[in-house]
């Protein structure tokens, strides 16, 4: 039956049977199909969507594609039917070669998730190839004195295509003389050759000419020719002969030039010319076979003179003959079989495609970073090759197909501890010895934002004096985060919140870059002791991360209040004393006393008293205690004293610079007989103040009854919920502990509680309540120190602890925020008032 492409009907039957063998799987998973070569462009491949399990839905939306290996665009996957067609001319004989089995690899791609899948497509030969004879014209030589029988070798001819299409059936012209002997199938080697079967006369035909057809098996049919001239001679009776008509030999491949691959020896039964043999290649044999191999035309030597190849050529076939220096000369011939050895000269080749790089941090156990094929030139053990990858990484290898690898993530990772990977994949072979291709990867792992900025501690303690200028600097708080580029671009900004009737925001601010703390107005200790604020850092990744640092800002106290005079009783004014004295009092009699108080703290509030001496230098017989205020006299009075004494009593505060209040005290000296009176006088009004004194003690001991009842309550119920309730944000830190100093005047204590606080959580502010003792004044140099951490509060410390300074005692601050209440305040301003009355 003849076959056309142009017939429609052999065109659906090829249709048809393109349908029953595509879409087979072998038992690795993989899909196979088959297709003719020369195909039209459009013919029907395969579903190869639906062979593989997908959706037509889900090819665009999933990144379908296909690539072939050095294949180019010969198939194409229509996305809308997910048919596999052909996309160009597909030649067989041009990707395979002679090669029995010839297929085109495919690889599939489809993204979220990532899968790979592989194809096969095999590509079918056609009878697309004529016969091809080496040349269109062979001349050849006879001696008229040949022998019937005698056969006379020819060269084949050669067809591209394989299978039934390469199966050559050769036919001879009509002719008289010759007849063609015809290889048989059981044969290696394809013998073709003419057969003498009438004696030769070359002088009643010196010249025959034939026609030797060769044609394929394939359907249609396909032809080739060549014209044989047969040149009959006259004289030499006798060929040259060889040992055997086939010579197998085996050759290594890459041996050096020069190297013997056989020594071929022929007989002539003549003598003399006729019988001296010159050896040569056929003038049929192939150019290649020239290129690579050499014949000595004396000794019949046959020598590798080019480079032997086992991927280039696996066998060679050599036409020799000998011919005599008859004439005519005669010849005789023989086929040598060179079979070339593979050795292990071919290291393996590794190609990588690259899918996820760079490679996120978060990303899935088993995503895939790379595919991997490898190929090795070589045959046999020499070309199965392995890949393996270095230790130590979070990565492994995957074998998909036969040399198909895909290197996918094993492990989790952390772009902060690992950034780039280093991977070394080797590919080795079987071979002895083996060889082996390294190849050095970079995997670079991309950040997220899974670290948040981070202080270098939760809490800062600062220290500022007080009256600083506006948008003055007084801190600076830095966080690290861990995490690269944006995700580590940190900024600040303060946690908002109330400070009493005011936002904290107008106290302080911070600078969102750099993360300055500046405090915006000047700052009053008198107002403002502590204040404790949150800075927030968040970085610029997304989501943002954040984390809060606390901040207590001590206000330092400066000697910007001067001492203030208490008013003497009721009545009185608040800088003059007015005070009538017997003139018998004796020595050490306290005569009046002077009262002041100052609104700093600590140095700054410890007060002295001085007694100015008297415009004319006399001396006094009055003086003023140190610390006290109270006036006393010094000896006994007498009439040269003045009935009047003026006395000046300046109150000094030990801040730096100092600073002062005058107060005034009236002294009238009477005599003993109106003593009486002012006795009297006294009488009744110690008398009075005797009986509002114990009024008074009675409703002290019954306050103080009260706030101790209140503290002991309280303290239980601040225990129990600071031991049930988490700590909050925002809230307080924690009572530093009391600076405690001594010197050769006592000691005394000042506690960080005595402070504003300033959190919106709790109630009015808390002072503590100090009690003065008098004591000897020492001499001693102060400095005023600004620490601006909790680790320079030691030098504050060691700065006030070699001061002299008056005893205090602290009483918690719990208990006096009960003393701000109206009652307690004016029964505390009552005793006060008649303590040294």
């Amino acid at each position: 039956m003849e076959f056309s492409w142009g017939t429609g009907q052999e065109y659906r039957r090829l249709l048809l049977s393109l349908l029953f063998l595509a879409a087979w799987k072998a038992g690795t998973g993989q899909v196979r199909y088959s297709v003719l070569e020369e195909a039209k462009h459009g013919t029907f491949v395969g579903r190869i969507a639906q062979d593989l399990g997908l959706g037509l839905a889900e090819l665009v939306p999933r990144l379908f594609r296909v690539s072939s290996k050095g294949r180019g665009d010969l198939l194409e996957v229509n996305l809308q039917n997910g048919i596999l067609f052909v996309n160009s001319r597909i030649d067989r004989e041009e990707l395979c070669g002679q090669s029995a089995e010839c297929s085109i690899h495919l690889e599939v791609i489809v993204d979220r998730p990532l899968q790979v899948f592989h194809v096969e497509v095999e590509v079918k030969d056609i009878n697309d190839n004529p016969p091809v004879f080496p040349g269109t014209q062979k001349i050849l030589f006879m001696a008229e004195s040949r022998p019937l029988d005698s056969r006379f070798p020819l060269e084949g001819a050669a067809d591209a295509d394989i299978g039934a299409n390469a199966l050559l059936i050769y036919r001879l012209s009509t002719n008289e003389y010759f007849s063609l002997e015809k290889p048989s199938d059981e044969e290696r080697v394809k013998r073709l050759g003419l057969v003498l079967r009438k004696p030769l006369d070359r002088e009643e035909a010196p010249e025959i000419s034939l026609v030797l057809t060769a044609s394929d098996g394939g359907k249609p049919e396909l032809t080739g020719t060549v014209q044989l001239l047969v040149r009959v001679l006259d004289a030499n009776d006798n060929a040259p002969t060889f040992d055997r008509t086939l010579y197998e030999v085996k050759l290594l491949e890459n041996v050096p030039n020069g190297t013997l691959v056989i020594k071929l020896n022929a007989s002539d039964l003549d003598e003399g010319l006729n019988g001296n043999i010159i050896y040569s290649f056929s003038a049929d044999i192939l150019p290649i076979v020239k290129s690579k191999f050499y014949m000595d035309p004396i000794t019949g030597e046959i020598m590798v003179k080019g480079y032997i190849d086992f991927e280039e050529t696996k066998s060679y076939e050599i036409l020799v003959e000998g011919i005599d220096k008859g004439q005519p000369p005669l010849s005789g011939h023989c086929t040598v079989m060179v079979e070339v050895e593979d050795t292990n000269d071919n290291a393996p080749v590794m190609e990588f495609k690259f899918l996820s790089l760079p490679i996120r941090e978060d990303a899935p156990l088993g995503t895939v970073i790379a595919l991997i094929s490898l190929s090795d030139l070589d045959s046999s053990v020499n070309g199965q090759v392995t890949c393996t990858l270095s230790p130590h990484v979070p990565f492994r290898l995957v074998s998909t197909f036969k040399n198909y690898y895909s290197l996918v993530l094993d492990s989790t990772l952390d772009r902060e501890k690992v950034s780039v990977y280093k991977l070394v994949v080797t590919a080795q072979d079987g071979g002895l010895p083996s060889l082996s291709t390294t190849a050095s990867v970079s995997v670079e792992v991309a950040d997220v934002n899974d670290n948040a900025p981070a202080f270098a501690q939760p809490e800062y303690t600062v220290f500022v004096k007080e009256n600083n200028p506006p948008g003055w600097h007084i801190f600076t708080v830095s966080a690290r985060d861990a995490d690269a580029q944006e995700n580590a671009l940190v900024s600040y900004s303060l946690v908002e919140r109330r400070v009493g009737e005011r936002a904290l925001s107008s106290y302080v601010s911070v600078h969102a870059e750099s993360g300055k703390v500046y405090a915006l107005q000047p700052l009053d200790h008198e107002e403002l002791e502590l204040l404790q604020f949150q800075v927030s850092a968040r970085d610029a990744g997304v989501p943002p991360l954040g984390s809060n640092v606390t901040l207590q800002l001590f206000v330092l106290d400066e000697n910007d209040n001067a001492p203030a005079l208490l008013p003497p009783g009721p009545g009185g004014g608040p800088s003059a004393v007015s005070q009538v004295v017997a003139r018998s009092v004796g020595a050490g009699h306290v005569v009046a006393k002077v009262r002041a108080v100052d609104a700093d703290s600590g140095y700054n509030a410890w007060l002295s008293y001085e007694l100015q001496l008297a415009a004319g230098g006399a001396s006094s017989p009055f003086r003023v205690g140190l610390y006290t205020g109270e006036i006393s006299t010094t000896r006994a009075l007498d009439e040269a004293d003045a009935p009047r004494q003026r006395l000046l009593v300046l109150v000094k505060d030990h801040g730096e610079p100092v600073l002062t209040a005058t107060a005034t005290v009236l002294l009238s000296l009477e005599d003993s007989g109106q003593a009486p009176k002012a006795s009297s006088r006294a009488l009744s009004g110690a008398a009075g103040s005797e009986t509002a004194l114990v009024d008074v003690n009675v409703y002290l001991i019954i306050a103080i009854c009260a706030v101790s009842s209140l503290l002991v309550l309280t303290l239980l119920l601040y225990t129990a919920l600071r031991c049930s309730a988490p700590p909050r944000e925002g809230a307080c830190g924690p009572v530093k502990p009391r600076l405690v100093c001594s010197s050769a005047l006592g000691s005394w204590s000042y506690s960080r509680e005595r402070r504003q606080r300033v959190c919106s959580e709790e109630g009015p502010p808390k002072t503590d309540l100090m009690a003065f003792s008098p004591s000897v004044p020492d001499s001693g140099d102060r400095k005023d120190q600004q620490p601006a951490t909790v680790d320079s509060l030691s030098k504050v410390r060691d700065s006030q602890e070699s001061s002299p300074t008056p005893q205090f005692k602290s009483i918690n601050s719990s208990v006096l925020s009960f003393l701000y209440s109206p009652i307690l305040i004016s029964i505390h301003d009552h005793w006060k008032n008649h303590s040294f009355d």
